[in-house]
């Protein structure tokens, strides 16, 4: 069937197929323009590239609301010997991100003074359903002359927080120490309204060094590369009037967008560098090999259409480009060129063919060859990340239109005579004849010794292979924004991580009460080490029965009021005042509406989930910070329980985990059907042999891997696919050769340089994805470029 198409093909006339190429041409550079005035983009947000994972209503609004807070959050940290000149420049910053006239940062503060005179303007009326623990205590056990013990000792404290007003209105001063509970634990001091913390020395040559810290949420989001560079700009031009006061002053920095900056600066550099250096190469290459400009240009034009047609594929399938398609796509430069290379060296062979002719007797092996590179690019595409789907679209379109170009655009264009070039064949020729005088002398107990040696090696490399799913492998965060990140933390005492406990409840009060139980667990864990810090609503938002509770312990005070007011020394007419204040608070309970909707709670309002039409539960957000022991947590706080450790980073390995198996059961699925389609076409015994090759490859990269310990990911598997994918196309045109193979043993080679020039750039780079999956196809081209042409020796013995 393929020869007859091959042969219709060949009859229509080269201007006509000509004609057809250019309008495919035209009609894709149309389509292009309209996709890109239409809003067509690049994309470089890594968070695109990630699988979409379902979670119910509650958890999603959950991930949706840390992901807004912590995403577009930044930290930083002005260091200086004084701390005066910390302070100036920390009120410089903030000064010169306030003023900006783009709005480009909000929340730019420090210390929040005015969050606290909010508390207390809040709390204050709700101060009879408020207790410490301490006071709780107390009180529980009928010790009312140690509260009044240590409420004299603050009467006559130079430094204590009593006052004529505040006595007359809570006579023990319970509610000051209320308020300073409610604030969580830190080793920061405040300064001029600035928060101050301490870098300590790394050695004791140094000294530690002053720490003002600021804060800010950045406007749209962090991943957006324009938003990005307005955002680092602003952030520039701020610290470098810093330096003008004070060019002593150090600078850390530790948020989201510093770290998707420097991933976005990567990925330009590695798509320029990588892409252009894969073109030179591959133009090195067939300079080399033919000596003349023709086949040069015809492989550029050929590269430049398949570019122009995945661009265009991919972005009317998916309205966008990720920067990284394009560092990935940078392969099909190496892959797209094989058929140009195979035409090229079979004219090279038949000098006396015109370009017609050569298409036609290279056609059923480059249309097979194409059939399974589209069919390995398929399995890519199920992969569960719009990242890798765009690059499946964006390949296979580039290959089917460098498929297209040789079929339509190679008869005119290519028409001309070739130089007369006998030594890349005769190279050619002489490495098929030294491979065939190797196989020759491996018989016997030296091709058994070879096996074993072989099994054995392959064996210990597969049982050594590790798997590493982290998903964190997609970006790589240059080590000096990483060790600024972990000083900051240190300061800020842990910060907040991505994970965190997802309470829920039917009800605002059961909620308020597990959130109450759920502290002191907390706390253990604190100190033992499993988590750095943790906040709770629970300090802010007591449950109705605690609040009832500590009502009723307050009256043990408000009860005996003469006896209280004697001991302080107070006059009795206050009696009469804290009696009814005491009586008109009974059932006004702090609720969480009232609380999340005044000046008090704006802050934490994202940490509580009410009820909606979306999901008729109730939940809460615990933030933990810290974290040394996630395992622990899991095991703790397990999915599907009302305390829930929400793990986004680790739900979307464990994806990644499941994928990369099922991509490879996919491998072997896709090598089952090529078998028989193959099968259509040779002998049964020859179709397992042309399959056999890339799958001997995939099984000896996996042991390699195995061997230099490099765990086993995702990318790997996707790798190993294209390993098949490409690697078949070197058997497949040996199967055809029927013995006429230095031509082919040419092509082949070129092809396999010019993909191992590509991917062995993609191995180099700084991303650990985009780096295992160059290495794995490095390896596995390599192999399999060693074993294809033992196919053209065995094809003597197997009809």
């Amino acid at each position: 069937m393929i020869d007859k198409l091959a042969v219709r093909l060949s009859q229509c006339s080269a201007k006509l197929k000509f004609s057809l190429w250019l309008l495919l041409l035209c009609s894709t550079l149309i389509t292009g323009l309209q996709l890109w005035q239409g809003g067509a983009k690049i994309q470089s947000d890594i968070l695109a590239m990630l699988p979409k994972i379902q979670e119910d209503p509650l958890t999603q609004t959950a991930l949706n609301r840390v992901d807004q807070e912590l995403s577009n959050s930044i930290y930083l940290a002005l260091l200086s010997d004084s701390e005066a000149q910390a302070v100036l420049a920390a009120q410089t910053l903030i000064s010169n991100l306030n003023s900006d006239e783009r709005n480009t940062f909000t929340q730019v503060r420090s210390a929040d003074l005015n969050q606290a005179e909010a508390l207390n303007s809040y709390y204050f009326n709700h101060r009879f359903n408020l207790l410490t623990p301490t006071q709780e205590v107390l009180l529980n056990s009928n010790k009312l002359d140690s509260l009044i013990l240590q409420t004299q000792q603050q009467l006559y404290n130079a430094f204590g927080y009593a006052n004529s007003g505040l006595i007359a209105k809570d006579p023990l001063l319970l509610y000051p120490a209320n308020l300073q509970a409610m604030a969580p634990k830190q080793t920061l001091k405040v300064q001029q309204g600035i928060l101050i913390g301490v870098q300590h020395a790394s050695d004791i040559h140094t000294q530690d060094k002053v720490a003002a810290i600021v804060m800010a949420k950045g406007v749209g989001s962090a991943f957006n590369p324009n938003i990005q560079q307005q955002q680092i700009s602003v952030l520039q031009q701020a610290f470098d009037e810093i330096h003008q006061q004070d060019a002593d002053i150090e600078i850390l920095k530790a948020g989201a967008l510093f770290h998707a900056s420097a991933a976005t600066q990567s990925a330009k550099t590695e798509v320029s560098t990588l892409g252009v250096a894969s073109l030179i190469g591959v133009s090195l290459l067939v300079w080399l090999a033919f000596r003349s400009v023709m086949p040069l240009a015809i492989a550029l034009l050929t590269i430049g259409t398949s570019l122009l047609i995945a661009v265009v594929a991919t972005l009317a399938i998916f309205s966008e480009l990720h920067l990284l398609t394009l560092v990935f796509g940078t392969s099909l430069i190496g892959i797209a060129i094989d058929y140009s290379f195979h035409f090229y060296c079979e004219r090279l062979t038949q000098p006396k063919s015109n370009a017609t002719q050569v298409i036609q007797h290279t056609f059923p092996a480059i249309t097979l060859a194409l059939i399974t590179s589209v069919l390995a690019y398929s399995g890519i595409g199920l992969a569960p990340f719009p990242g890798m789907q765009q690059v499946a679209v964006f390949c296979a379109a580039g290959l089917i239109a460098a498929y297209l170009t040789i079929l339509l655009a190679y008869p005119l264009l290519a028409s001309g005579k070739l130089p007369e070039r006998s030594a890349p064949l005769e190279f050619a020729e002489h490495y098929l004849n030294t491979l065939s005088r190797f196989q020759a002398r491996l018989k016997g107990k030296k091709s058994l010794l070879l096996l074993i040696v072989l099994i054995t090696i392959g064996s210990l490399g597969l049982t050594r292979l590790t798997t590493d799913d982290d998903i964190r492998n997609l970006q790589q965060s240059p080590e000096s924004l990483q060790l600024e990140e972990q000083q900051l933390r240190a300061m800020l005492s842990g910060g907040t991580d991505n994970q965190f406990l997802l309470v829920r409840a039917d009800s605002e009060e059961s909620l308020l009460q597990s959130l109450e139980l759920l502290t002191p667990r907390l706390n253990k864990l604190i100190e033992k080490g499993v988590i750095g810090n943790a906040f709770s609503l629970t300090s802010y938002l007591p449950s109705q029965q605690q609040q009832a509770h500590n009502y009723q312990l307050q009256a043990k005070i408000y009860h005996k009021l003469d006896y209280v007011l004697d001991n302080l020394g107070l006059d009795e007419a206050l009696r009469t005042d804290l009696e009814q204040s005491y009586n008109r608070a009974a059932g006004k309970y702090i609720d969480a509406s009232s609380f999340i909707n005044s000046d008090a709670g704006q802050l934490f309002a994202p940490l509580w989930i009410a009820a909606d039409e979306q999901h008729d539960e109730f939940g809460s957000i615990v933030l933990l910070g810290g974290i040394t022991d996630l395992p622990t947590l899991v095991k703790l706080f397990p999915h599907g329980s009302e305390i829930q450790l929400i793990d986004k980073v680790g739900d979307i390995s464990d994806i990644m985990g499941k994928y990369r198996e099922l991509t490879l059961i996919l491998l072997a699925i896709a090598m089952t059907i090529a078998a028989v389609i193959f099968s259509t076409r040779f002998s049964i015994k020859l179709a397992a042999l042309v399959v056999s090759v890339p799958a001997l490859s995939a099984i000896l990269t996996l042991s390699l891997l195995g061997l230099i310990g490099s765990p086993l990911t995702l990318f790997h598997a996707l790798a190993l696919i294209l390993v098949f994918g490409i690697g078949v196309d070197y058997s497949l045109f040996f199967a055809e050769s029927k013995q006429q193979s230095r031509g082919v043993m040419m092509a082949v080679f070129m092809s396999a340089c010019s993909t191992i020039l590509a991917f062995g750039l993609l191995a180099f780079s700084s991303t650990p994805a985009i780096h295992n999956f160059g290495l794995t196809l490095l390896l596995g081209i390599v192999f399999t470029f060693a074993l294809s042409p033992f196919i053209q020796i065995f094809t003597r013995t197997i009809k």
